[in-house]
């Protein structure tokens, strides 16, 4: 069942967080003493990263969230890897090719593989894991659209796999790179007694250990790791005996964390905090702008009153964005223009600029499309009926700070007549109203290098029982010609020019307000050396050390 992808990836902060995590910490450590499983100190080599996350699921296949993505790349290794420039280099697989019609990818695997349950990693493997994808019954929120037309994969021998599509899809072997499509255990995806929800097996440089739920996970060092990407610096295994990953969504529990030496890592550092950080002797602070869909509201164009375009051009002139993220985010993320990050290949940097807040024309766009009459609060009416949008949210799973955002969109849009219905709701309530669709405002961003997210989200089959997330079902004939265009082609001037005629036509149809540039924004102990990210910016620690491990 599709759910906004912030709720995967956030917490909601609460009382008694920080006193909870510090208590979990303690035992943590004093447990690490006799059984090496935890804590944050150097001498045992175990990292602790201390992040505002959620996980309901490890099975690369079936999540879709940040923290899934980022443990599942350090357990799943995939075909292939892409490297910072975008050249795709070996990985499982030591070579492939591509057929002259774009529709058979054929790969021969590498020698030598071993999953972390014994299993060696054969053609069976790679079919097992992109059948699994594709299962209704996996219930894919990301990874089944990322196959595009995918028409079956063939077992040649043990070493050679046949992936085949029906229709080309030039982002195939992107997408293969991604821990969305790590390949799996055959014998793990088909044990029912457990399952990879809780219990994944790669063969990563690290090892499913533990899972306390809504606590901790922790992995462990996979001894025989000797299979990294081609180029590689470190081809054999991790320097780190392990690494947990503490789950704390209170802000000041997290940083609490890191300035006492409980944990060697944070993510989403508050504001207040970072010139601490930079002027520390003990810790460093780094910022870094992640690919994919920036923070966007997408617009129900599907049902009154955002389908008129006058009035999703109406609104979103009438929220002063620049100011609203400036003083809520603080100068931590940049005021997006693009419903697709600037740090993402395709970008289209002429989109900056094309709207700017201005109640006037915004008054002038509302009278046109008849809003003319106003009620005893001031709200525009039309026919005696007020001129409303509804924005249900769930409560526990926005970020405090976007929660603001919200507010602050609600009471610009007042001023020029509209009534921004905010609701926060239970989980269970808004993921009713995400399916039926009875909202008019979505909070969406994504994570990936690829630009191919902008059919993920807008294309016309991306529906989210499709396994997309095409919320509002957004049907635009043009919109999907050149979504179409970009991922039958591998011209790569082609696909840019495709994918940017996209973003231009999303921004002047109004059918989204892109919000801000999502940031990786970490805390570090100075003990923590070699810390890497793979194209989307997620975490690698396979190369990384403590000092005085």
């Amino acid at each position: 069942m599709p759910i906004d992808r912030r709720t995967a990836m956030r917490g909601r902060t609460g009382r008694g967080a920080a006193a909870a995590f510090l208590a979990s910490v303690g035992v943590a450590t004093t447990a690490c003493a006799t059984s090496g499983s935890g804590g944050a100190t150097a001498a045992d080599g175990v990292l602790t990263y201390a992040t505002n996350g959620i996980v309901q699921c490890l099975d690369p296949q079936a999540a879709a969230s940040k923290l899934t993505a980022v443990i599942d790349r350090n357990l799943f290794d995939s075909l292939v890897a892409v490297s910072g420039d975008g050249e795709v280099r070996p990985w499982l697989a030591e070579r492939w090719t591509v057929s002259k019609d774009g529709r058979t990818y054929t790969f021969t695997l590498r020698q030598g593989v071993v999953f972390h349950d014994g299993t060696p990693l054969t053609a069976d493997a790679v079919k097992a894991t992109l059948d699994h994808a594709v299962d209704p019954r996996t219930r894919s929120l990301y990874a089944s659209s990322l196959l595009g037309a995918y028409a079956g994969t063939r077992v040649v021998d043990d070493r050679t796999v046949e992936i085949r599509l029906s229709r080309p899809h030039s982002p195939l072997l992107e997408s293969l790179s991604t821990p969305y499509l790590g390949i799996q255990s055959a014998r793990a995806l088909r044990d029912k007694t457990a399952g990879p929800c809780t219990k994944p097996v790669g063969s990563g440089p690290f090892k499913f250990a533990s899972w306390t739920k809504g606590s901790s996970i922790s992995l462990t060092k996979n001894p025989a790791y000797r299979w990294a990407p081609q180029g590689s610096a470190n081809p054999g295994p991790a320097h780190l005996a392990g690494v947990t990953f503490r789950l704390v969504p209170e802000d000041t529990a997290r940083y609490g964390a890191l300035t006492s030496g409980q944990a060697h890592l944070i993510d989403d550092v508050p504001a207040a905090n970072v010139t601490a950080l930079q002027r520390s002797k003990e810790h460093r602070y780094l910022r870094r702008d992640v690919p994919g869909a920036v923070l966007n509201i997408m617009f129900n164009a599907t049902r009154a009153p955002l389908d008129d375009e006058r009035v999703r051009r109406a609104l979103r002139q009438s929220i002063d964005l620049d100011q609203l993220v400036k003083s809520i985010y603080a100068g931590q993320y940049a005021r997006a223009w693009s419903p697709l990050s600037p740090a993402t290949p395709g970008y289209d940097p002429k989109v900056a600029g094309s709207w700017r807040y201005d109640p006037a024309t915004a008054g002038r766009l509302l009278d046109e499309a008849g809003w003319t009459g106003r009620d005893s609060a001031g709200y525009r009416t039309r026919a005696g009926r007020r001129l409303t949008v509804r924005w249900p949210v769930g409560s526990r799973l926005i970020r405090r700070k976007d929660a603001l955002l919200a507010q602050g969109i609600q009471a610009d849009a007042k001023k020029a007549g509209i009534e921004i219905q905010y609701i926060p709701e239970d989980t269970g309530a808004f993921i009713r109203d995400v399916t039926t669709r009875n909202l008019d405002f979505y909070f969406e961003d994504f994570r990936t290098s690829s630009p191919d997210v902008l059919r993920y989200l807008y294309g016309s089959d991306q529906f989210p029982a499709r396994g997309g997330s095409n919320v509002f079902h957004l049907r635009d004939a043009r919109l999907d010609g050149w979504l179409q265009r970009a991922v039958a082609t591998t011209d790569r001037a082609a696909q840019r020019d495709a994918y940017q005629a996209a973003q231009r036509h999303l921004v002047e149809r109004a059918y989204v307000l892109p919000i801000y540039v999502p940031a990786e924004l970490l805390g570090m102990s100075r003990k923590v050396r070699g810390l890497g990210f793979d194209p989307s910016v997620y975490l690698l620690f396979h190369d990384a050390r403590l000092d005085g491990s």
